[in-house]
């Protein structure tokens, strides 16, 4: 082995080891203090890419789950509102047999028809959600759920209670005899809500079974977005002791290569 004052060489790869193990000292304690293996692209490109991705995706989900909340709240209202006109009009169809007893006053079933009518009316016109009319809006709500968007056609025209309005509601309360509402057929009206609370029905089981298949894909994208950015830290914690020691004794090898040119002035002695 030559030796050389000029250049240590020696000293220089101890220098670099030394560099080495506090650069995988540093990466150890910065993974500890933030939990996360990948703390930068440089550390694992494809796992970063991956990762943002299926947060991206973990996101949209759930936005559509919030959106999945924010139906059922629609359905809710809805279905509340129609079961009370379906009572209403079967309390209508009472009096209208009611109405059949020469004993009964007709003139008075006839207003306590309208009432009901003009009930029906206020229910419709006053059934909203942030603003908007459920039952007698001219567009039908829509949402995103994941998948094909759900929407809500529960209008007036959808459930053919215009008619019913015509005849009996505030509309026509002057207008209006008594025979004509007597004898104004509620079957039309009625199957239309009963069809509009089974569809209600239908997309309530189609929201529970799109929250269920949303809340899984949440927790297993969660959980593949742990395992690639989430520290080990009981391992991290063993390389940052391991470190910690590796760069006690390489800058104590450095130390003792950077001297060992000295040795060559024993031959000056």
């Amino acid at each position: 082995m030559a030796f050389s004052v000029n250049t240590n060489i020696g000293a220089l790869k101890a220098y670099n080891a030394l560099v080495k193990v506090n650069a995988q000292t540093e990466k150890a304690q910065l993974r500890l203090a933030t939990q996360k293996k990948i703390n930068s692209v440089a550390d694992d490109t494809s796992g970063y890419n991956v990762g943002k991705k299926l947060e991206a995706e973990t996101l949209v989900k759930k936005a559509q789950l919030n959106n999945i909340s924010s139906a059922k709240n629609f359905l809710s209202t809805a279905e509340s509102a129609l079961l009370q006109i379906s009572d209403k009009l079967n309390q209508i169809k009472a009096k209208q047999v009611d109405a059949s007893d020469p004993l009964k006053d007709a003139a008075s079933i006839a207003k306590d028809i309208r009432t009901l009518a003009g009930e029906i009316s206020s229910i419709l016109g006053n059934t909203t959600i942030n603003g908007t009319n459920l039952l007698s809006s001219t567009s039908a709500p829509s949402f995103n759920v994941g998948g094909a968007s759900l929407t809500f056609d529960f209008s007036t025209s959808a459930l053919g209670v215009a008619a019913l309005e015509a005849a009996v509601g505030t509309s026509g309360l002057q207008s209006t005899t008594d025979n004509t509402v007597i004898a104004f057929d509620t079957t039309t009206v009625g199957d239309n809500v009963r069809a509009a609370l089974g569809r209600i029905g239908n997309l309530s089981q189609a929201l529970d079974s799109r929250e269920e298949f949303l809340t899984a894909a949440i927790a297993n994208n969660t959980a593949s977005i742990s395992s690639i950015f989430d520290a080990d830290v009981a391992m991290e914690q063993l390389n940052a002791t391991k470190g910690q020691i590796s760069s006690q004794i390489s800058t104590a090898m450095v130390a003792q290569m950077n001297s060992a040119p000295q040795q060559i002035l024993s031959l000056f002695r």
